[in-house]
């Protein structure tokens, strides 16, 4: 039996969730979507099947989801939040869940009460192939206990939140430092295409500084024109007593006088004379799947199977068998965010401080 969800708005993340939707009809359904455009509202049934709705009540009339997906801006996305769990309704909202940490406070005071439908955010970034085939490398033992991580990956809380995750750190407060370097860089393409022009713009590149304690460290260090830049590459650093991983390369020790070293090769169909279809089938690191993508032969990008993922895991959270990604990490994770910026800013270390969600961050879920 399919998932079905809704979704509250229609811009360009709304899409994602369409599409995946489309591309497993045998795993995902959309009911519905409300958008205030009718002419947004005619284009999404022409190209999706799916009926648009000025409301959430004319939504819900229409017949009632397992969740729905909340992908409006930061402003008014808890207001959308406290109306669906106020109706009973599990929510998956995209990231963040609120704007600044007095939002974050007040969010999270009126939805996360015992037995409040479930409110998970939609944070893939752990979730895609590379990186979560990354991390799991991290937390396979070979690395020894991960003591420094470096990310430069994504933005702000996305960036965090792998951070944290490569590191095994759960709510544990963090000293920050930032700063920030402008350069030029020739433009790439953007979400309309590539580029039509020769174009020179500036880069902000946050770099930051997460000391969680005396033995573990976490570094960032991203611009936004890295998401689509040809020449900006995307890095993970992830390093323990025994070993390290960098990138797409491994190496580690057996024992103390035995060294390995191996690589993690993604295995694509499609290519050559393979008449498969053209998707992942996985990343291997020799002869270990660290990654099997469960959608396939669906044809989805790196971040489709991420959101897919996420989906997928919706019905075991809202039966409480565990979080796709919770209400308590995307907060925590967009606090430290908050303050890196703030550190950015001043040119000043800040002390993140523990939070009313930080006794809802296991670190089993952070590790998985």
């Amino acid at each position: 039996m399919s998932v079905t969800f809704a979704i509250v708005g229609s811009g360009w993340r709304s899409e994602f969730f369409l599409r995946i939707a489309a591309a497993l009809p045998d795993r995902f359904a959309v009911t519905g979507l409300v958008t205030r455009s009718a002419e947004t509202a005619a284009d999404i049934e022409r190209r999706f099947g799916v009926p648009g709705h000025p409301d959430l009540d004319a939504l819900l009339a229409a017949g009632a989801p397992d969740f729905v997906v909340v992908s409006v801006p930061r402003d008014i996305a808890p207001g959308v939040i406290v109306d669906l769990v106020e109706r009973g309704i599990p929510v998956l909202t995209e990231t963040p869940p609120a704007g600044d940490l007095d939002a974050l406070l007040a969010l999270w005071e009126r939805v996360a009460r015992p037995g409040a439908p479930t409110v998970q955010v939609a944070e893939q970034y752990h979730l895609s192939p590379l990186l979560s085939a990354q991390l799991a490398v991290a937390r396979s033992g070979r690395l020894g206990r991960p003591s420094q991580a470096l990310v430069a990956q994504c933005h702000d809380y996305h960036g965090v939140s792998v951070m944290r995750r490569a590191l095994g750190v759960g709510a544990e407060d963090a000293l920050i430092s930032a700063s920030v370097f402008r350069s030029p860089l020739v433009a790439g393409p953007g979400r309309g295409g590539d580029p039509t022009e020769e174009r020179i713009v500036i880069a902000t590149q946050t770099s930051a500084r997460f000391a969680f304690g005396d033995d573990r460290l976490g570094r960032y260090d991203f611009a936004g024109e890295q998401y689509f830049s040809w020449i900006r590459g995307n890095r993970l650093l992830v390093r323990g007593e025994r070993g390290e991983i960098e990138n797409a390369e491994v190496r580690w020790l057996r024992r103390f006088d035995e060294p390995a070293f191996d690589s993690l090769r993604r295995v694509m169909t499609g290519e050559g004379g393979n008449l498969e279809g053209m998707f992942l089938r996985g990343i291997l690191l020799g002869d270990e799947w660290v990654f099997r993508n469960p959608f396939l032969p669906a044809r989805l990008n790196d971040d489709e199977i991420a959101i897919a993922r996420m989906l997928d895991g919706m019905p075991r959270a809202i039966d409480g068998g565990g979080d796709v990604y919770s209400l308590a990490e995307a907060s925590q994770d967009h606090y430290l965010a908050l303050l890196m910026q703030q550190a950015a800013e001043s040119g000043e270390p800040v002390r993140s401080s523990r939070q009313p969600w930080a006794d809802r961050i296991a670190v089993d879920a952070v590790a998985g």
